[in-house]
Parts: structure tokens; sequence; C-alpha cells
């Protein structure tokens, strides 16, 4: 599982999401966390169809985008949504 988070570096709610990412990593000790900055990256960010930071995307283990969303999440919302990226 892969969580993304795409962030810029002028973006206060960026190092709130930042946070809340690496605390939700904790529980879920196969995903790896991955930052893009738009700023740095803005190819990737736009092959990503990004239009807001931050936004996080999780993916599962085959790459797929299974969640998706803009703001800065709860540990909880994290948890929830990396649900989607477990095997079945």
């Amino acid at each position: 599982m892969e969580l993304t988070l795409v962030s810029s570096s002028f973006c206060g709610a960026c190092t709130r999401t930042r946070a809340v990412l690496a605390d939700a990593a904790r529980f879920l000790p196969a995903a790896t966390i991955t930052e893009i900055d738009v700023a740095q990256d803005p190819d990737a960010a736009e092959k990503l169809d990004i239009g807001f930071t931050p936004t996080v995307i999780i993916r599962d283990s085959a790459g797929s985008e299974v969640f998706r969303a803009t703001g800065v999440p709860t540990v909880p919302q994290v948890l929830t949504a990396a649900v989607k990226a477990l095997p079945a």
C-alpha cells in the first residue's frame, strides 16, 4: 500500500497532513509514504490531475488508486480509507 501526499511548500495544511500520514503509518506497517511537491515536480502533479494541495492518494499493492481526498484528513479517516487498499 502506498500513501501519497501531493503538497506545496507554501501550504500550511500540507504540514498538518504530513503529520497525520506519519501517525496513520504507525498502524499500517506495510504502507509506504511518498510525497510529491507540485512546485518541484509539476509534471507528476499534472499527470495525477492535482487541483489542490494537500491531496492524499492511497494505492493498493498493485498500484491501483483506491482513495483520493483533498484537505487535511484525520488519522481515523486515513485508516478507514486504507482498508480499501488491503488484499481481499
